[in-house]
This record gives structure tokens, sequence and C-alpha cells, in this order.
């Protein structure tokens, strides 16, 4: 399915630039004028080393949900898989010794199920991560900046904010934003602390309702709001992510402003979003540091890619 019309249709209508944040000058990047690369230059052979050293039990834990036709997505976007035998009639084999082999084609939006947002994503007033202006780039048969085939194979620390059992509950109700106060509250009461170039990953219990409720699930979710956004950009975190599918709470925080998490991480400070994070089985266990491995498909030119990234404690 997909996520209401009237869901789009209100949050497009009330889409309005903060005239602060639209005059505010972010760039050039700490990384260079010309950087496209953004929080993943933090990226290392040090930082995966001491990310090995988390490996404590060798409990692997994959992150990304399954995706099918099915999948509530933000529209228009939609996700199907064709698969055919190619040149085989029905009942027929190839060759004298009977070959048979069955291909799948692939039709939809990379921003479907498990995603990662790359830096073409989002923008203030058309003006992307690093001052790069969408028209000097974007094109319909691919980004020539900021493309997604260019992010390199991701191992750091990982870090679980589970914020449904610091808020005792199962589920967190959606428009419920997450503050600064409430991340260092939840991070105190784990006894874990959020370092520079982590991946932190919130955990609201919201991809509970995927296959039960999915009118639900795509009307609105609890998330960062923008000043715990701009708390973790000041922690020079690598990437955000949410067992939700738009990271940011929704219904937001101030009328008339759309998606400001995604421009405060993604344009301003050059922080990777991570969507749909299935993080339940690591707030079971009570894993709230672990091994984080990601390698992103290479789609030359691609904005966003469907991923399943790799937890190992």
């Amino acid at each position: 399915m997909k996520f209401s019309t009237s869901l789009v249709g209100a949050l497009v209508l009330a889409a309005g630039l903060n005239s602060a944040q639209a005059g505010e000058k972010w760039y050039p990047s700490k990384w260079g004028a010309e950087d496209e690369l953004g929080a993943f230059n933090m990226n290392s052979p040090e930082r995966t080393l001491e990310a090995a050293k988390l490996i404590k039990t060798g409990k692997t834990y994959r992150l990304g949900i399954e995706t099918n036709t099915k999948t509530p997505s933000y529209a228009p976007r939609y996700f199907h898989i064709t698969v055919l035998t190619p040149n085989q009639a029905p009942g027929q084999s190839l060759g004298e010794n009977k070959f048979n082999f069955a291909d799948d084609m692939f039709s939809g939006w990379m921003g479907t199920g498990s995603q990662l947002d790359g830096l073409g994503h989002a923008a203030i007033d058309d003006v992307y991560y690093n001052g790069k202006h969408g028209k000097d780039f974007i094109r319909t048969d691919g980004l020539t900046k900021f493309g997604t085939h260019n992010i390199p194979p991701v191992v750091t620390r990982g870090v679980l904010i589970d914020m449904a059992a610091c808020k005792g509950t199962d589920l967190i109700p959606e428009g419920t934003a997450y503050s600064k106060q409430d991340i260092i509250d939840c991070a105190a009461k784990q006894k874990t602390e959020i370092r520079k170039g982590d991946v932190v990953l919130f955990h609201s219990g919201w991809l509970n309702l995927l296959g039960k409720d999915d009118a639900r699930f795509g009307k609105g979710e609890p998330g960062p709001g923008n000043e715990a956004a701009e708390y973790l950009a000041s922690l020079e975190v690598m990437a955000v992510g949410a067992d939700t599918w738009g990271l940011e709470v929704l219904p937001g925080e101030k009328k008339g402003v759309l998606f400001p998490v995604h421009q405060t991480l993604l344009a301003k400070h050059g922080i990777y979003i991570l969507e749909n994070m299935d993080s339940r089985e690591l707030a079971k266990d009570k894993a709230y540091e672990f091994f984080f491995a990601l390698g992103a498909a290479r789609f030359t030119g691609a904005v966003q890619m469907i991923i399943n990234p790799i937890a190992i404690r």
C-alpha cells in the first residue's frame, strides 16, 4: 500500500521554509568546498578496528526489513519484482544437459523499505549539502554529485537508543518528538555514550505495526525533533536511523515546516539517514552498542538505496 494521499497532500501544502534556516550559511563543509562524502569521511581503518572490539558473542542482526509490493512507502513510491524464465517455454529446458534458470526484474523506487538517504536527497531552497544547487547536478538519468555509488564500505560503532524502553512503552505514539534531553536521559539510563563517528539508531516499536496496521504505520511516526537533530550533529555522528519510515517526528513540531530534520542532518551537516531499520532484536537483547557494517549497492547516480545493514555484538 501507499501512504495516504491526505498525509502527502497536507505535507506538501504545509511545506514552507523557515526564513532563518533558509538564510543560514551552513557551507562550505568542514571537509572542503568540493567534498561529496559528508560524515562518511570519518570512516577509517582505525574506526573499523575499534568497532571490531565490540564483538563479544558473535551474534548477528540484520537491520533491513523484508520488502515487497505491500510494504508501505511514501507516495508515489512503489516496489515490484517480476520473475521470468527467459527463452524457456513452459516445461522446457535448454541444451543437452537440460539447463534451466530464473531471472528477475525490479521496478520501483530506491526509497522503499529499509533505505539510506544520500546527500542528494534533501535541500533547503534547492541548496543541498556543501552549497550545491540541485539544478547543477540532478539529472533524470542519475545524480552527477552525491550518488550513493560513491559511499564506501562503512564499518563503525553502532548505538541503539531504545526510546520505547526509556519511556516505558512498547510503542511510542505518532507525533512524539524526541528532544535533546530525551536522548541524553535515555543514553544515561542505558549507560550508553554517543561518540564521534557513531551510527545512532532509535527504537520506538513502530515496526510492530507493519503488516498489522499499515494505515497507522504510514500516517505518522515518533522520531527526533530538530533540536535533537542539531544535538546529534554536534556530537559528529556519521548516520542517524530509526525503525520508522521517515526518521523524524510526524506530524512535525511546527505547522508549515516540512521534514526539517532531513534538512538539518543531510543538507547542513552531511549526516546520512537510515529508515525502516529493524531494531527489534537489538532492543530485545539490550544490545545498546555493536559492530555496524553497511555496504550499499553501487547504482551509479542513485539518490537513495535499499539496504540491509548488519549489526554484530
